[in-house]
């Protein structure tokens, strides 16, 4: 037995049968959301799931912003959620990196296509922070203060 892992139990076969039972019984009840005048709707398992999560990034303190994926964004909205300036949106726009369509004489984009960009984006640079850290750790140089950290000395 490895550190940390408990002791094997002997579970005798009545016991295993209970459990199974409970388990099925669990797996096919059904959530419900109970108003407060006691009317009671049954909800499918994925908006069930979709609830728990929402529940709790909640909880945890996390903002949470519910958008239907054809709602459009101003680019204004757009470079708010991507961080970064108009001026630059626009230029991905020009250079084809985010869909848009034109609404009179103002661009308009999908919200799924502004946060398709954010996770392609964002993955990306999770990435090359990963293989900066590994090819510093190769080297040996990851937990060392660059010189130039502690300028003026």
């Amino acid at each position: 037995m490895q550190s940390g892992e408990a002791p094997a139990v002997d579970i005798s076969p009545k016991e295993q049968r209970e459990i199974a039972d409970t388990y099925a019984k669990l797996r096919e009840a059904e959530a419900k959301l109970i108003g407060p005048d006691g009317r009671a709707e049954i909800l499918p398992n994925n908006l069930y799931s979709f609830l728990l999560r929402l529940l709790a990034d909640l909880r945890a303190g996390q903002s949470v912003t519910i958008l239907q994926n054809r709602h459009e964004l101003t680019t204004v909205e757009a470079s708010k959620v991507l961080g970064f300036s108009r001026q630059f949106l626009i230029q991905l726009l020009e250079k084809g990196e985010i869909p848009f369509h034109m609404v009179g004489s103002h661009r308009r984009l999908y919200v799924r296509d502004v946060m398709a960009y954010k996770v392609k984006r964002d993955t990306a640079r999770r990435k090359t922070l990963d293989d900066m850290a590994r090819r510093e750790f190769a080297k040996g140089d990851y937990d060392k203060v660059p010189d130039d950290f502690h300028t003026g000395k």
